[in-house]
C-alpha cells in the first residue's frame, strides 16, 4: 500500500508503536504504563505542533530521541535543580531567594526524619503551640508582645487586614499602592481581606492631614507600606511612623506597617542605606508589622505578623490562621535562623550576611585564580552587587567578577550562556556587551571549582558546536 505523501501527519507513529520500541522499553521498564503513555502523547503532540505551524516534520527517530530525552528527564533531574548564581544579585527570587545556613539544613533534616515535638509540651506533657518558640525569640528580637508566622508576607497582610478591618475602610497613601511583586498588587491583596481601600494624598506627597481628613465612622484601620522594590525620589513627603503611630492612637484604630525585607540588622553598618526594621515599628508604636522571612532575614520562605498582645491574639483566632499556617519545615528552619540573631553569628552562619560582608580582597582573590585557570579568554573586572528580592532598591554593593570574552565563541554570549544552563551542574551569569560576568560574591566558596567544571562544560559545548557549522 503506498504511504499518502501528502499528509504528513499519516507518518507520525502511534502511541502504541512509540511505547513499543525496544530502546524506549528498556527505558520505562519500571515506569507505571500511564506515565510512559503520557509522556508518548504528549511528544507526538508536539511532533504535530512543528507538522502544524509548518516547519519540516521530524522523522521517527527524531521523535523517538524527544521521547528518550523526555523520559530521563522526569527519572533523573531533581528539580529545583540546583544552580550556581554568578549574577551578583544576592536574593535572587528567581533562583530561590535566601539559602539556608547549615544549622538551619540541620533542623530541617531532622524534623524531616523523626517524629517532634511541634505541639506538645514536654513538660506538662500536654497540647502546646507550634508558634511559641518562634514567638519568644521574635519577642526578644524585636520587641513585640507577640509573633505569628504564616506562609509568605501578602498571607500576613492579608490576615491582619482580615482580622481588624474586614467590611471596613483601610486609609493608605497613593505613594503606596503598589505593585508587591509577581503581579501582586497591595489593593488586591486587600479587597481580598474584605476591606475596602481609601487612597489618600498624591503619588510624590502624602500629609498626616490626608489620613486624618479620611477617618470617619467606617474606618477599620490604618495602613502603610515600605517601598521595599523601588524608590520615589524628588519632590517627596510622607509621615515618619511615630506620626501615624501617634493618628493611629488618636482615634483608636490599629495601624498595620508592611515592611516587606525583614531586616533586623542595621545595613548602613555595610555601606547601605538603612532598612526599616522591625524593631523600629515596634518602638514607634506600631502594633501590626508584617514583613517576609526570606529576604534580608535569611531564612525560608514565611510571613511573621510582630505585634502587640491584644491584635496578635486577634489575629491567631482568625480562620484564614489555619489554613495559612506554616509546617514544621518552616518552623524549623526559622527557628534556627533566628537563634544565629540572638548567638551574633549572623555574617558568619547565614548565608546572605556571609556575601553582604564578604570583604572585596576576597571576593578579587577568588576572581583572579578562576580566570587563571580558564585562560587567556577570562579576565577580572569591576563590578556591583546587588541585594535583590525586593529590598534596598537602587543598593549596591563594589565587587569584582570573572569576565568571559564571547566575542570569538559561535553563536556568543547568549549562547555560551545557554551552554552554561545545560551544565550537569547550571550556571547562572550575567551578560554585557558579549562578556558573561560571574560575580564570586553569590558564588559558594564550595562551589569555585564546579562553577569551573561547568565553564569548560559550556566551552566545549560551544566548540563542538562551531565544529558542526
Amino acid at each position: 500500500m503506498n504511504k499518502d505523501l501528502s499528509n504528513p501527519y499519516r507518518e507520525l507513529p502511534s502511541v502504541e508503536r512509540l511505547i513499543s520500541d525496544p530502546q524506549v522499553l528498556v527505558k520505562t521498564k519500571t515506569l507505571p504504563k500511564e506515565v510512559t503513555l503520557e509522556v508518548a502523547r504528549k511528544t507526538i503532540n508536539s511532533a504535530r505542533k512543528i507538522i502544524a505551524s509548518g516547519n519540516e516534520p521530524l522523522t521517527y527517530e527524531k521523535i523517538q530521541k524527544r521521547l528518550l530525552s523526555e523520559l530521563d528527564r522526569f527519572r533523573k533531574i531533581a528539580w529545583p535543580q540546583e544552580v550556581i548564581n554568578g549574577t551578583g544579585v544576592i536574593i535572587h527570587t528567581n533562583l530561590g531567594r535566601s539559602p539556608l545556613s547549615e544549622e538551619a539544613q540541620v533542623s530541617v533534616k531532622s524534623v524531616l526524619q523523626n517524629y517532634n515535638a511541634l505541639e506538645i509540651d514536654l513538660q506538662t506533657g500536654t497540647r502546646g503551640d507550634r508558634y511559641n518558640k518562634i514567638s519568644e525569640l521574635f519577642n526578644l528580637l524585636v520587641g513585640a508582645d507577640e509573633s505569628l508566622v504564616v506562609n509568605n508576607n501578602a498571607s500576613a497582610l492579608m490576615l491582619s487586614l482580615s482580622s481588624v478591618a474586614f467590611g471596613k475602610e483601610v486609609i493608605i497613601s497613593r505613594s503606596e499602592s503598589v505593585e508587591i511583586g509577581g503581579g501582586f498588587r497591595i489593593p488586591d491583596v486587600l479587597n481580598q481581606s474584605g476591606a475596602k481601600l481609601v487612597e489618600v494624598g498624591t503619588t510624590n506627597r502624602t500629609y498626616i492631614s490626608d489620613y486624618e481628613e479620611a477617618i470617619n465612622e467606617n474606618t477599620g484601620a490604618i495602613l502603610t507600606v515600605h517601598l521595599s522594590n523601588f524608590k520615589v525620589v524628588g519632590f517627596t513627603s510622607n509621615p515618619t511612623t511615630e506620626e501615624i503611630s501617634t493618628l493611629g492612637e488618636k482615634y483608636d484604630l490599629p495601624v498595620i506597617q508592611d515592611l516587606g525585607s525583614g531586616c533586623i540588622l542595621d545595613t548602613s553598618k555595610y555601606g547601605l542605606s538603612k532598612e526599616p526594621t522591625p524593631q523600629d515599628s515596634v518602638e514607634s508604636g506600631i502594633p501590626i508589622t508584617c514583613f517576609s522571612g526570606d529576604k534580608l532575614l535569611g531564612g525560608p520562605q514565611c510571613g511573621i505578623i510582630s505585634g502587640t498582645n491584644s491584635f496578635i491574639s486577634k489575629i491567631k483566632k482568625h480562620p484564614l490562621t489555619r489554613a495559612l499556617r506554616v509546617d514544621k519545615i518552616t518552623l524549623a528552619a526559622l527557628h534556627s535562623t533566628l537563634l544565629h540573631y540572638i548567638n551574633g553569628e549572623v555574617e558568619e552562619k547565614i548565608p546572605i550576611w556571609k556575601m553582604i560582608s564578604m570583604p572585596l580582597e576576597k571576593i578579587e582573590k577568588r576572581a583572579y585564580y578562576l580566570a587563571k585557570e580558564i585562560g587567556e579568554i577570562a579576565t577580572v573586572t569591576d563590578s556591583f552587587s546587588t541585594i535583590g528580592g525586593g529590598s534596598l532598591p537602587g543598593e549596591t554593593i563594589h565587587s569584582k567578577s570573572l569576565r568571559i570574552n564571547c566575542e570569538s565563541i559561535n553563536g556568543g554570549a547568549n549562547s555560551l550562556s545557554q551552554h552554561l544552563r545545560n551544565a550537569p551542574t547550571p550556571v547562572i551569569g550575567k551578560i554585557e556587551n558579549e562578556h558573561i560576568l560571574f560575580d564570586p560574591r553569590t558564588v559558594f566558596v564550595n562551589q569555585d571549582e564546579i562553577l569551573l567544571q561547568s565553564i569548560s562544560y559550556a566551552l566545549k559545548a560551544s566548540q563542538k558546536n562551531n565544529e558542526s557549522i
